[in-house]
């Protein structure tokens, strides 16, 4: 269990600027270490925002198909909620081929070519499902294990467990491709825990942090003055309040001039090999998903602990058809790429990959019911597909089944909590135990909930 009170600032402060330590954070009472020998040092999150077609993708029904366009019967409509979808309901299969890949057989569509090569490495998780029916909410709840605001996000506990392993840079960034998420910045906000676990949204044009460059006629050295004056008055105001706010924004500021060396060099995509470049489908200077894939990849060795990308335009409840094939095709090849690049490198045992939406869609069609190509699948939250690599996963497995329609997990569900419980297990976390005392209760980011999926350990 962990302590929120403030401590004392001064050993807060020195063990912030320490230069032979690792930045644990502004909370004295913080684990600077694992619980237990984690299998994953790093995570890369994937967030497909609206929530992709798990139907359409992973969890191929040929029942489904063969009653493709009929009225869905009632018994299968019992106790169900959905977002928009109303009237008479039809039943929707899959416009696409499904295929068998790699010596584990895992199933998936013609949509995700590049992903199939891999197939071999990945855990396919098809038994998700979560409370929430509606975006932001269901956002929220998969990320900080609460569906309203206030809460930390998943980044922000895992630092506050684990710190950083390097000075120079964020232990959590994160990459945009697209606007963020319904639920915006709360995704990565670092709720009532101290300020200095806050997530740091890296930009693809400009300067890559806020702020980060000198302003116009000022050197470094001039920056260096600057802040050494400004953290001597901080230093005074920490010895006489002891707020570990004050030590964060000492801290972050520090961190700001170290990373005015570190970033630039972090994000020129030009000092990748050719080869690499054309792995990921990535170009130098571009804003793009393959960038953000490569990046990562980039950052985790560099020592950031987290890095989640957050790609949008996955809320297909029109022309599925079209738009579904458009948003593989943007994020297929990078995916794959990063999985088999963090392999060939040797990092994938220490880097745990997780693929996934808030949500998935319904097994019914929404929209024009004579016109297939402009329905599209309104939310479902009873029954979805992830997956996950790397960091202690076991590969080569699907896990999870879902009946025949895909309207329900009949076999081995994982809740959003056990998908957070597992994340936090294979970072040598204790969901249980990694705890933050705030108005006198214990709080955590499986809030009461989780069980950790052990069928998928390896």
């Amino acid at each position: 269990m962990r302590n929120g009170a403030l401590g004392l600032g001064s050993a807060a402060l020195s063990s912030l600027l320490a230069n032979d330590l690792p930045v644990i954070g502004t909370d004295p009472a913080a684990l600077p270490g694992p619980h237990f020998a984690p299998k994953a040092k790093h995570v890369i999150y994937l967030h497909m925002i609206g929530a992709p077609s798990h139907l359409d993708l992973f969890d191929y029904k040929p029942t489904l198909q063969k009653h493709d366009g009929e009225k869905c019967p009632d018994e299968l409509l019992k106790g169900k909620r959905f977002a928009f979808i109303g009237g008479e309901m039809t039943l929707a299969g899959s416009a696409y081929k499904f295929a068998k890949h790699g010596r584990s057989g895992a199933e998936m569509s013609e949509l995700l070519p590049h992903l199939a090569t891999v197939a071999d490495d990945i855990c396919i998780l098809r038994g998700l499902h979560t409370n929430e029916i509606n975006h932001a909410p269901a956002q929220m709840l998969l990320h900080t294990g609460f569906s309203q605001g206030g809460r930390p996000s998943m980044g922000a506990w895992v630092t506050y467990g684990l710190g950083s392993e390097n000075r120079d840079l964020p232990s959590y960034v994160v990459l945009l491709s697209g606007p963020p998420g319904g639920a915006g910045t709360s995704l990565w906000s670092t709720g009532f825990l101290p300020s200095v676990y806050q997530g740091v949204q890296f930009r693809s044009s400009g300067d890559p942090v806020l702020f980060l460059s000198n302003p116009e006629g000022q050197g470094r050295n001039d920056r260096r003055q600057v802040l050494d004056a400004v953290r001597s008055l901080n230093e005074q105001n920490l010895d006489i309040v002891g707020d570990p706010e004050i030590a964060t924004r000492i801290s972050q500021y520090e961190m700001a001039f170290r990373m005015q060396a570190s970033v630039p060099e972090l994000m020129d995509l030009k000092e990748e090999s050719q080869a690499t470049l054309d792995m990921y489908g990535a170009t130098p200077g571009k804003s793009s998903f393959a960038n953000n894939c490569l990046l990562a990849r980039r950052l985790i060795e560099r020592g950031t602990r987290m890095v989640q990308l957050y790609d949008s335009d996955w809320d297909h409840h029109g022309a599925l058809d079209k738009r579904l094939h458009a948003k593989t095709k943007d994020v297929d090849q990078g995916m794959a790429a990063l999985v088999r690049d963090l392999k060939q490198r040797g990092l994938l045992d220490e880097t745990l990959v997780i693929w996934g939406g808030e949500f998935g869609r319904t097994p019914l069609r929404q929209g024009s019911a004579g016109n297939k190509a402009a329905a599209g699948r309104d939310h479902h939250k009873d029954a979805y597909t992830m997956w996950m690599a790397g960091g202690g996963v076991k590969a080569g497995i699907t896990h999870g089944k879902t009946d025949e329609f895909g309207f329900n997990v009949i076999e081995d569900g994982v809740h959003t909590h056990d998908l957070n419980a597992t994340m936090l297990h294979l970072l040598g976390l204790n969901h249980e135990q990694l705890t933050f005392r705030y108005q006198g209760r214990d709080y955590r980011l499986t809030d009461v909930h989780g069980a950790i999926v052990t069928p998928i350990l390896a």
